[in-house]
């Protein structure tokens, strides 16, 4: 054994190094210890961290050599490991890297020799091992390199070729930016003329849709292009910003003038669009006028065939069209998809996290007893302003909208005020209203509250469409070194672009129906600035958004989620930290002159559409009934901590007049063609399974059957694996042949995970482990032998399930 052994630095210097320079590569196609993240940011109770040891899980990446084919075009990841393991050690980590950065070849070595894999799978095998004097040239990878993307054409060779623009200063785009810009460079030298990237808010979207634009434009294959964005901030702010190096030949179109005589045009939908045919400016530009043009935020309107960007692109429609959103898909039915395809890249925001490049997001979640259970006024009930009002139940829905309890918007205020008090009270914040008049009414309760309030005018702000005020304050809300206004209570006009970089608290008391917009509001917080001392940041969640609008997949979970009992404080006990700052993205402004309507949703201070009626009522008390919060560990595994317990009298109250006794419910519960009736019906009656699951410790195991049972009747609860496990034990399945009785376990397992909705959707036969079976239609018709056979045994296994001994004495 060497006394003193070589260290991978050792490995890189003495062994790798030499023998790829051996093999013709030339220094500037060669990095070292490339970095690609930054380490993800833990946050624990009050302490927030960045992992900096590349060594621990969630550390920074970092490549030991980096070969690039061209000088913006990464060809092969080496990764490198001592001599004392084997010569494939390192491949399942090169392997990582090298789908990072969109290399084809991945190559491990320990010195001794190198295991090259290739990821194009054009040449067999796959992987191989070969002598360190064999270490393959660039004349061998580049037709590879090639091959595998579809690049013969000598054109679309010069494309990829162009370099990115660099101003000297040392910035570079983050490997996921220049995976984005080479995938659309790419895709456009091979013809594509519609191209979508799906990149989270804070990312760098703008930069990276720059940069594309810079090297379609130098290499001459683009030469008039249209950047078309949604606000006037945001369009001034591309032009000052990441659009700069354009120059002279950069134009803003407004003021319905046509100067044809640029190369970069910059425009609002709104300033080029518009119903009256005088007012669509686009039009007086030939329709092959643009080689290009590139959509920010595409998924606003996407729905609508005759949205204000389709419009555009569809008079434009012989230039290439690429869309930029940091929201994957609006609804099931249409999104940004529809019109672009399927995006060629998506760097989510979970991805960003993990990559320590976004703020991880705690969430601090409150539920009013009003929320929890609705509020139904008296026969005869007269509002502060003398209107009788319509006597139903009204829920979470409702508040702010046809309905504002004042007791309400005070409370709200009052835990926004507790929480900043505790914190950070000059921390930037945004709070998010239903409608202009609700914003107006929480800035009042804020100032009310609020002691600095008093003596700084501008310390809490209403910033909407329709507040010459407000919006003349935007400018300064956004401002790092402005430290006022403090607080800006909103409704529509901050939801997407605002570059509010030291944005550490986001509230939301707003009804949001809408995935895309729940995504832009967030992204108003995702930015991570440690010059800052912003390593995450919080939501505070009164109306459920964080709840509906679950996206792990994209959007990772909160490293914290919180809900306090009625008596507890706002903020964790140990959590009295302040959060911290923000950085750059896209932002909002004023609404269009041409647009008739404002940016709040608002028609001359009533609602869109229709006026409606609404009822203000300033004598009913409201209490909180929940708080809860969540974090990510170091492992990113989701850890609650939990201080829950929801106004369980009021609840029990309501579940009793909705089924009387424990008789009544079971009979209910079994004549029930479907139990996602039972289900449906709660909901309707301010009691969704959400607010029930949050009134039992172990809530989140048990089956709406026992919640109700537990909460309205005091019955012990069982939860769903138990009472899949009790029937497992019993031979209730004995009539069934083989395979019938595998589909039932199979089933039970399904109720133990998800409960009874799931097992009763006939959609769960499509989804493993069922299709081991056959299709639904197989299962259903040649195993058990009909749809009604098959609607049979589900109701016995649900009696199974139910029809328990403790159950029966009730």
């Amino acid at each position: 054994m060497d006394q003193y052994p070589l260290s991978e630095r050792d490995i890189c210097t003495k062994f790798i190094t030499p023998a790829i320079v051996q093999a013709g590569w030339q220094q500037h196609q060669l990095r070292e210890e490339v970095s690609l993240t930054d380490g993800r940011v833990t946050v624990r109770g009050k302490l927030a961290t960045r992992v900096t040891n590349p060594d621990v899980k969630g550390g920074p990446k970092r490549a030991d050599f980096v070969l690039y084919a061209r000088p913006n075009v990464p060809i092969a990841v080496i990764e490198a490991k001592q001599a004392k393991f084997s010569v494939g050690h390192g491949m399942q980590q090169a392997l990582v890297y090298a789908e990072m950065l969109d290399a084809p070849f991945a190559i491990s070595s320990n010195g001794n020799g190198f295991l090259v894999h290739d990821r194009t799978g054009i040449t067999q095998p796959v992987e191989r091992e070969i002598q360190l004097s064999e270490f393959p040239s660039l004349d061998y990878l580049w037709p590879l390199y090639q091959q595998w993307k579809g690049l013969a054409a000598p054109e679309a060779v010069k494309l990829i070729e162009q370099p990115f623009y660099t101003d000297g200063s040392g910035r570079e785009p983050r490997y996921y930016q220049r995976v984005a810009i080479n995938r659309a460079v790419e895709a456009i030298a091979k013809g594509q003329q519609r191209v979508l990237l799906v990149m989270a808010t804070g990312t760098g979207k703008t930069y990276t849709a720059f940069q594309i634009i810079w090297r379609m434009w130098k290499a001459k294959a683009k030469k008039r292009v249209l950047f078309l964005a949604d606000r006037n901030i945001l369009v001034d702010q591309t032009m000052q910003q990441d659009f700069a190096p354009f120059g002279e030949v950069m134009h803003k179109v407004g003021n319905r003038e046509i100067k044809k005589n640029y190369e970069i045009y910059l425009a609002l939908y709104q300033a080029v669009t518009g119903k009256e045919e005088w007012k669509q400016i686009y039009k007086q530009f030939p329709a092959d006028f643009f080689d290009l043009i590139v959509v920010d935020e595409c998924h606003r309107g996407s729905a609508a065939d005759d949205s204000a960007w389709r419009e555009v692109l569809e008079y434009f429609s012989s230039s290439t069209h690429i869309g930029l959103t940091a929201t994957p898909k609006e609804t099931k039915e249409i999104s940004n998809a529809t019109y672009f395809g399927e995006p060629i890249y998506t760097y989510s925001l979970k991805q960003g996290i993990e990559d320590g490049f976004l703020a991880p997001y705690k969430v601090i979640r409150i539920a009013t007893d009003v929320d929890a259970v609705g509020y139904t006024p008296e026969k005869g009930k007269i509002d502060k302003l003398g209107q009788t009002v319509e006597q139903r139940q009204y829920n979470i829905k409702d508040f702010d909208r046809n309905l504002v309890l004042e007791k309400r918007t005070k409370l709200v205020a009052s835990k926004v005020w507790e929480y900043l008090k505790a914190t950070d009270p000059m921390a930037k914040t945004i709070v998010f209203c239903d409608d202009q008049d609700h914003a107006e009414r929480m800035r009042q309760e804020l100032v009310k509250l609020i002691p600095a309030a008093a003596s700084n005018r501008r310390y809490v702000m209403r910033i909407t469409g329709d507040d010459t005020e407000g919006k003349a304050q935007l400018s300064y809300f956004i401002d790092n070194d402005e430290p006022y206004p403090v607080i800006a209570t909103t409704s529509k006009l901050l939801t997407t672009g605002v570059d509010a970089k030291t944005c550490k608290l986001i509230v939301l008391d707003q009804n949001i129906n809408s995935m895309t917009e729940f995504k832009q509001i967030i992204g108003r917080g995702t930015r991570l600035r440690e010059d800052y001392r912003k390593l995450y940041f919080t939501i505070m969640d009164f109306k459920g958004a964080t709840r509906l609008f679950a996206d792990p997949d994209f959007d990772g979970e909160p490293v914290v989620i919180y809900d306090p009992k009625p008596d507890e404080p706002v903020v964790p006990p140990e959590d009295t930290t302040p959060p911290c700052a923000d950085e750059p993205d896209p932002s909002p402004d004023e609404p269009s002159a041409t647009n008739g309507e404002d940016i709040d949703g608002n028609r001359g201070g009533g609602g869109r559409g229709e006026r409606r009626t609404k009822y203000f009522i300033d004598d009913v008390n409201v209490r909180v009934a929940v708080e809860r919060s969540q974090y990510l560990d170091a492992d990113g595994k989701l850890v609650t901590e939990d201080y829950r317990v929801l106004l369980k009298d009021d609840i029990k109250k309501a579940l009793q007049a909705e089924f009387g006794t424990m008789v009544d419910f079971l009979r209910r519960w079994d004549s029930a063609e479907r139990k996602q009736a039972v289900l449906d019906e709660l909901a309707e009656h301010g009691v969704p399974l959400e607010i029930l699951q949050q009134a039992v410790a172990n809530g989140s195991e048990l089956d709406v059957f026992d919640l109700v049972s537990h909460v309205a009747f005091d019955q012990k609860p069982l939860t769903r694996r138990e009472r899949a496990n009790n029937v497992k034990k019993r031979d209730v399945f004995g009539k069934y042949g083989e395979q019938a009785r595998a589909v039932l376990e199979a089933l039970l397992d399904k109720f133990a995970d998800h409960g009874v909705q799931n097992i009763e959707d006939a959609k769960v036969l499509e989804l493993p482990p069922f299709d081991q079976f056959g299709s639904k239609t197989q299962i259903r018709r040649g195993i058990f032998g009909s749809v009604e056979q098959y609607t049979q045994a589900i109701h016995e296994l649900e009696k199974a399930l139910y029809n328990l001994p403790e159950q029966k004495q009730a």
